[in-house]
């Protein structure tokens, strides 16, 4: 569930910014600056669940060496922890 719950903590707001900006905040508009943003947003998407992906695996194979490098081509060497529901 962390990977779920960090993918979509990412790509939502990705997605929603990008929705916002093609629409002209609903005046709907598009033009081709908006578009390239949402191939932006998708590029993004796609390089976060692949490193996430990477580091999961690293994890479960206790490969420590791939568990860091995919930690630090997301900006940070450890991947997030969300707490259990009480």
């Amino acid at each position: 569930m962390n990977l779920l719950a960090s993918v979509l903590r990412t790509v939502v707001p990705l997605l929603v910014g990008w929705v916002l900006t093609v629409t002209g905040a609903l005046g709907i508009e598009a033009d081709s600056v908006a578009i390239a943003g949402g191939v932006t947003a998708a590029v993004t998407a796609v390089y976060y669940l692949l490193l996430r992906l990477a580091e999961q695996a690293a994890a479960r194979l206790q490969w420590e060496p791939l568990r860091v490098a995919a930690g630090l081509l997301l900006g940070w060497a450890r991947p997030p922890e969300y707490g259990s529901r009480r």
